[in-house]
């Protein structure tokens, strides 16, 4: 029986005709360590202690994570157990804060299929139906605000699934450090984050490594950081750093960057114009003095021979007409949108060198 074969030692069981699948049995990206102290954290298990308190706890959240899954079935679905029991934030729903996504491949690219609305910490659900019986590439976005306890995939009996392939070993990911904003505030799901669309369109593996009113340039994330193999860290902290702290944080978390992995490029990233800006007049101030001070990092680095720092304005990350956030600060996902193509000039360029 070839479902036995795919299936041995991940069948978690039958329910009303339906087979369960543990999802870490399927192919699992946007996770750069394996040894981790929850099945679907950001970092390994031993940073905790090492990294500060709210960094630990931030990377319980699964912002990034994908499950990926080959599969003929009629019908797919879904159940995850969340750690914890707050689904929604003020300003952001809770399809993105603790849902899920699905995306199927047509052949040609990744297409949005189905995003489940939670409604207590233990969730299921049926993704799709009445789907002809062919094998598809499907992916599976975790939820961007939350952790999950446990997640499994639900087929008819007698369908086939498998993992996907892995991506060749010599396709290294990009990772992304930063803010709520890398992590994916406010994405109404979480396929809709820049750093999950540029995923798709560059066809390539990433890491997302933000970390909500955290991404601070702390020296102990350049450690950790460095230990991925990357062929692109995007360092993007410039909102939550106050622009007396960019300098005296930029030019030491780079330098140690790199002292630990001297060929890697490095985009440092402005922070976006606040859409408010043009009528706050402290809000448009710390735009220009953060910026002013990593264009200062940015030109040290560079007459300490730092080499391969690339650099994307924030004026570019969001439109202008001020219709692209819900606080001035965090995107909906019209500002995903706009960030994720100003990233995408900037980072095809450096990734076909």
């Amino acid at each position: 029986m070839i479902l036995g074969v795919l299936l041995i030692g991940c069948v978690l069981g039958f329910q009303d005709g339906i087979t369960w699948t543990d999802g870490k049995a399927l192919h699992v990206e946007g996770q750069a360590w394996e040894a981790t102290d929850s099945p679907w954290d950001r970092l390994p298990a031993r940073a905790e202690g090492i990294v500060r308190k709210p960094v630990w706890s931030l990377s319980r959240q699964s912002a990034g994570i994908i499950i990926k899954f080959r599969t003929n079935a009629s019908e797919i679905h879904v159940k995850w157990d969340l750690i914890l029991d707050r689904l929604a934030l003020p300003h952001m729903p809770a399809t993105g804060a603790s849902g899920l996504d699905l995306y199927v491949h047509d052949g040609q690219q990744w297409r949005w299929a189905s995003t489940p609305r939670p409604t207590a910490q233990s969730n299921q659900a049926r993704l799709v139906h009445d789907l002809d019986p062919i094998m598809r590439d499907w992916m599976l976005y975790l939820p961007l605000y939350n952790g999950v306890e446990s997640i499994s995939i639900g087929v008819p009996v007698g369908s086939l699934i498998e993992p996907m392939s892995r991506r060749p070993e010599e396709e290294l990911p990009v990772v992304f450090y930063g803010t709520s904003i890398t992590q994916g505030g406010c994405a109404s799901r979480p396929g809709m984050t820049h750093v999950a669309i540029l995923g798709r369109e560059l066809d390539r593996e990433v890491i997302n490594l933000g970390f909500s009113g955290n991404g601070t340039m702390d020296i102990e994330m350049a450690d950790f950081i460095a230990e991925i193999d990357a062929v692109l860290y995007v360092i993007d902290c410039l909102p939550n750093l106050e622009s007396d702290d960019v300098l005296a944080r930029t030019v030491p978390f780079i330098k140690r960057l790199r002292s630990l992995r001297p060929d890697t490029p490095i985009l440092l990233v402005e922070d976006r114009s606040y859409s408010d800006a043009h009528v706050n007049r402290k809000r448009a101030a710390r735009n220009r003095d953060s910026r002013l001070a990593l264009q200062e990092a940015a030109e040290v680095l560079a007459r300490d021979g730092c080499r391969e720092i690339y650099y994307l304005e924030g004026d570019r990350l969001l439109d202008a007409n001020g219709e692209s956030t819900v606080d001035g600060s965090h995107p909906t996902d019209l500002g995903f949108r706009q960030q994720a193509d100003a990233f995408k000039k900037s980072i095809k360029p450096i990734l076909n060198q």
